[in-house]
């Protein structure tokens, strides 16, 4: 048996080359062997139209890391697992919550693991914010989550169509590390969604959402900013405010900054998929994904004007 986890990238988009192809070289015990895409490939490794042709005619592989449109993922996790293969699912991890119970099931019947990504959580203030509030009492939490769709996802019409989830696909990450933080479960109280006139999903979000203590927490997601761009968290405690800024890179306790540094998601995460393979074993958190459907579920909509790419 090899002592490295053979991973195949399915699906070579722009986070897959951006992110996922330096985040597994960064990590003894990961190596790349292969990509699976329709039209896309890498100079320096063996390209298969897709995942059926892959597990055909491609390498030996003992995972796959599925960076594919969340529409189709779950039957894509389906075949690797019935293959024998270890599944790695880029954000969100399906396009229903649902639909990740069998594929739950079906890991643990293969002894291989399923890993339900949430990469914004591997952000380095991420785990300083968690412990800094551990031992905090919260009054108030406000998400600012903006950015430039032309930007971050030029030409990606299946982000609009139904199951892509929209400026959820960036929200989810705010939620992702919402869900991790903050010492007790969130749920949903009220919805708002702007859908441009000719998409079938949000551009942008307003979410209020609370606790079992009642803490009041409001996001806000938007798909139309332009200029500069705002991924933050700020918590306000008895003893003054807590931030997250730049998606989990700063972190702030009141005017003094505690982290600033350099993002290293993916490597962290592909550290935590080898560790999983090497124990048989899956993580699969829903609480995010869960959030986002209820915010469809209670969403009052509202049409804005079309988006044009």
């Amino acid at each position: 048996m090899s002592d490295q986890l053979r991973i195949a990238i399915v699906g070579f988009g722009e986070i897959a080359r951006r992110e996922h192809v330096p985040g597994i070289a960064a990590v003894p015990g990961a190596t790349l062997v292969a990509i699976a895409d329709p039209v896309k490939s890498s100079p320096d490794l063996p390209h298969f139209r897709d995942l059926d042709d892959l597990l055909r005619n491609g390498p030996e592989v003992d995972a796959v890391a599925l960076c594919t449109p969340p529409q189709i993922r779950h039957a894509q996790a389906t075949i690797a697992l019935a293959a024998g293969k270890h599944a790695l699912l880029e954000k969100p991890p399906g396009a229903t919550v649902a639909e990740l119970t069998p594929l739950i099931a079906a890991a643990q019947a293969a002894k291989r693991t399923l890993f339900a990504t949430w990469h914004s959580r591997y952000a380095p203030a991420v785990e300083p914010a968690r412990q800094l509030l551990a031992s905090r009492k919260l009054t108030k939490v406000t998400i600012i989550w903006k950015e430039d769709v032309r930007v971050w996802h030029p030409g990606q019409a299946w982000i609009f169509q139904a199951g892509g989830f929209g400026v959820f696909d960036p929200g989810i990450n705010a939620l992702s590390i919402l869900t991790h933080i903050l010492p007790r479960p969130v749920f949903v109280r009220k919805s708002e969604l702007a859908f441009p006139s000719n998409r079938e999903a949000p551009i942008a979000v307003e979410l209020d959402m609370t606790d079992v203590t009642g803490l009041p927490i409001r996001a806000e997601f938007d798909f139309r900013q332009t200029g500069p761009q705002t991924w933050d968290i700020r918590i306000e405690t008895e003893t003054g405010p807590v931030t997250l800024s730049k998606g989990g890179r700063q972190l702030f306790d009141g005017g003094q900054t505690v982290v600033d540094a350099k993002k290293e998601e993916y490597p962290e995460l592909y550290r935590r998929f080898v560790m999983l393979a090497a124990q048989g074993a899956s993580d699969v958190d829903l609480a995010p994904l869960q959030l986002v459907a209820d915010g469809f579920m209670l969403g009052r909509r509202r049409t804005v004007e079309p988006f044009e790419d």
